[in-house]
């Protein structure tokens, strides 16, 4: 008789982990407290617009490749890709910004156009990048964080230094325009951490910006979530949505099953892919791994005000993704880390998928999201989303030299208070916990339960840490564990 799994959540890594237990042989269901599956990668369908509530950037393809390939599959037998270019454009006064386009070659010569020199610099700084990528994606994430001893190869052991650097050291070493630094500080915070408490053994996230590129699933991201689920369909794995777990029931230090919508299911194996603080919050005090004093001293990536805006025409000369690096950067972190509250002047990113999908908004009109980050748990009322909003709306139309807001049909909102109540996110943090040093594979919270007999997690709170693919990789992770612990 098949051992049963259930499954908490229905994001990337719940999904994927579905996937590679079905494979195996185990009768997986999955139950989703929302609606629609996805967790954080939801959808939003308004007035003929679409949007991705949550994560817009598709990044590192390989990964997703590799993961598919583990079914004899292909991404393209579920979504279409399409290579962004320019992958994304950063703004940082009236009248400049630098476009990074599709090509290594192109990006050197931005950077030598911004700076005289800069382009053999960013060479040798990519170079090692991709070095660092090889040995970590093919390699070190995929280890499930049991023992420090995972991170210990010959490769690994050739870059201790980096370790115990940061991102932030590494490229003020190399750069010294302000410009081009901000770019390579950039793809860190897709880690969840500021540039100056990242090691800089994670530049590899500047090759898998830079020479892998930004890509974008026709449909929105949300077309990867339903191309995972046809898969996991397919496979066998039963999916059950509006079902809210309650409680874990735990018996003789074991998991026994869910409450679920407060009925009692009984199951083999648990494995949670929801909030990993709300995952212990539903076992008893005594089952639980980490204590609050242990979550408090946690450094979490950052929540986020997003807006999603219909727009009744066309943009001008807008790209798909933006940044907007027109303030302090250094003011905006310390006001995420240090000293939480909500920025004066905050840094954004606005998203137009319907520069490059035509299927997103209706004709002659554009879909628009905007993200502000914020400090965890900071003070969400509507009246606060207006103020920010007016803010940086403004800002976009001073930057980009033309007239938007009497063009707004609708927007709506997603904070700090959305994220707890919709994900039971901890403190409404919006990407995890972050990847710094101390936070870093075997230091991150288990994959398995140390406590509870045939209890595991999977997730951006876990190995491998906060983004899509690592997330993808975590469900692969934990799979595994499930499979050596039956035998």
């Amino acid at each position: 008789m098949k051992q049963k799994i259930a499954i908490i959540g229905s994001g990337f890594a719940s999904l994927a982990a579905s996937c590679y237990l079905a494979k195996d042989g185990y009768d997986v269901t999955i139950y989703e407290k929302n609606a629609e599956v996805g967790g954080r990668a939801r959808q939003l369908k308004k007035n003929g617009f679409t949007f991705d509530i949550g994560p817009t950037w598709y990044w590192m393809p390989d990964v997703f490749e590799r993961f598919f390939a583990d079914f004899d599959k292909k991404p393209e037998d579920f979504y279409t890709l399409i290579k962004l270019n320019p992958a994304y454009r950063v703004y940082f006064e009236e009248g400049h910004h630098i476009s990074i386009e599709n090509s290594l070659e192109k990006i050197y010569a931005a950077f030598e156009k911004e700076e005289a020199g800069s382009s053999k610099a960013l060479k040798k700084f990519i170079k090692e990048a991709q070095e660092n990528y090889d040995i970590a994606i093919k390699d070190v994430v995929y280890r499930p964080g049991v023992s420090p001893i995972e991170l210990v190869t010959p490769q690994t052991a050739a870059r201790i230094g980096q370790f115990f650097s940061t991102i932030s050291k590494k490229v003020r070493k190399e750069f010294n325009n302000q410009k081009l630094i901000k770019i390579l500080e950039f793809p860190v915070l897709f880690l969840g951490a500021k540039p100056t408490a990242t090691p800089a053994f994670y530049s590899f996230m500047n090759y898998a910006d830079f020479g892998l590129g930004t890509w974008h699933p026709k449909g929105g991201m949300y077309e990867v979530i339903k191309g995972i689920q046809s898969l996991a369909e397919e496979l066998g794995v039963k999916i059950q949505t509006n079902a809210n777990v309650t409680k874990i029931a735990v018996e003789d230090n074991t998991a026994k099953g869910l409450y679920i919508n407060d009925e009692f299911i009984t199951s083999d194996i648990v494995l949670s892919g929801a909030d990993y603080h709300h995952s212990e919050q539903l076992l008893p005090e005594a089952s639980r791994q980490y204590s609050e004093k242990y979550w408090e001293n946690r450094t979490f990536a950052p929540s986020a005000l997003l807006f999603y805006v219909g727009f009744d025409k066309r943009l001008e000369d807008v790209a798909h993704h933006s940044l907007f690096f027109d303030t302090d950067f250094d003011v905006h972190a310390k006001n995420i880390y240090d000293n939480p509250k909500w920025p004066e002047d905050p840094l954004f990113y606005a998203s137009f998928p319907s520069v490059t999908d035509t299927n997103i908004a209706p004709q002659g009109n554009e879909a628009g999201i905007f993200l502000i980050p914020l400090a965890p748990d900071i003070e969400d009322t509507p009246q606060r989303r207006e103020k920010y909003f007016n803010k940086i709306i403004t800002r976009f139309e001073r930057i980009t030299n033309q007239s938007v807001k009497n063009n707004i049909i609708f927007k709506e909102s997603f904070c700090v208070n959305d994220f707890k109540e919709a994900y039971n996110s901890y403190k409404g943090n919006a990407y995890g916990l972050a990847n710094t040093l101390l936070q870093t594979a075997f230091l991150r919270p288990k994959l398995k339960s140390k406590k509870v007999k045939n209890l595991f997690f999977a997730g951006q709170l876990t190995v491998p840490g906060p983004g899509v693919p690592p997330s993808l990789i975590s469900g692969k992770l934990t799979a595994g564990l499930i499979k050596k612990n039956k035998i």
